[in-house]
């Protein structure tokens, strides 16, 4: 398996060069991300956006998966094909990118990587950005066997107890002490928190892979319990996948429909900075 992370000296040595996706987005500025990329982005990029691009309009939490098809069929026109090596970036040291480099492996596009420190880090290097537009010819991206796991919020509730579950939001919204968005502030019981800032440098590169294998062996991944990620609304949960493949830890479940899903729907909920344990 590829490091799913590159850094700015990798993609500029790359060859052929990879289709560059810019997929920035900002909680409660729905427009932002694109002002942005009109703005300034990487030269060659594609805008790539959550809600749009990444979301089904109908499902489980705030940003359901789209079903594997549709996203290749999203995905095809915009110029993103089945013989590209992709490369996706943020300014938020890769939280949002990492939904697009769990979503092309879920439909079996293994060749994706996440550029290490965003346009942050190209920028910091001397690299130009640019304001033109450019459109990648549309081409097909074929659904193929899948590299991820998923699990839904009926099978989750009913595991609860056996499996070792990360929470990647921060830690006053796992606490319960804050809920920006949610209708209920908590967290999933058993769950432990683990944040996605921790999972990266204080220039918001990611830590090596020592170091995130250290970070997640002591939250129990690769132990005797099967891991499952969560977050928000299945965006930065991928973040903390990634950063476990990274790690050369064994892949995780993702509960796409993470705590907008749990929490509306009347699910367990634990306050408090201890994990708890399930009523039943």
């Amino acid at each position: 398996m590829i490091d799913p992370v590159i850094s700015v000296a990798e993609l500029l040595e790359a060859e052929p060069a990879p289709a560059l996706a810019d997929v920035r987005w900002y909680l409660g500025e729905p427009d932002r991300g694109l002002a942005e990329f009109e703005s300034a982005h990487i030269p060659g990029a594609i805008y790539i956006d959550l809600d749009t691009h990444l979301s089904a309009t109908h499902g489980p939490g705030r940003h359901p998966l789209p079903t594997r098809q549709e996203f290749a069929s999203t995905m095809g026109p915009l110029g993103f094909g089945d013989a590209d090596l992709i490369v996706a970036y943020d300014d938020r040291g890769g939280e949002i990118a990492a939904r697009l480099w769990w979503m092309l492996r879920d439909i079996g596009h293994g060749q994706v990587r996440v550029l290490d420190g965003g346009i942050t880090a190209w920028q910091a290097a001397g690299q130009d950005v640019t304001s033109a537009s450019i459109a990648r010819p549309a081409t097909t991206m074929t659904v193929r066997q899948s590299e991820t796991r998923r699990t839904d919020r009926a099978d989750l509730g009913a595991q609860l107890g056996t499996l070792n579950l990360l929470d990647a939001r921060a830690p006053e919204r796992y606490r319960g002490d804050e809920e920006p968005i949610d209708p209920v502030a908590g967290h999933i019981p058993t769950a432990l928190s683990a944040s996605t800032t921790d999972n990266l440098n204080p220039d918001e590169t990611f830590l090596g892979a020592q170091d995130l294998r250290e970070r997640y062996t002591a939250l129990g991944v690769g132990g005797d319990q099967d891991t499952v990620v969560y977050c928000g609304s299945g965006v930065t949960a991928c973040h903390n996948a990634l950063a476990i493949v990274r790690a050369g830890l064994p892949e995780p479940t993702l509960y796409p429909g993470s705590w907008s899903d749990w929490g509306s729907s009347g699910g367990e909920v634990a306050t408090g900075s201890e994990p708890g344990s399930p009523e039943s």
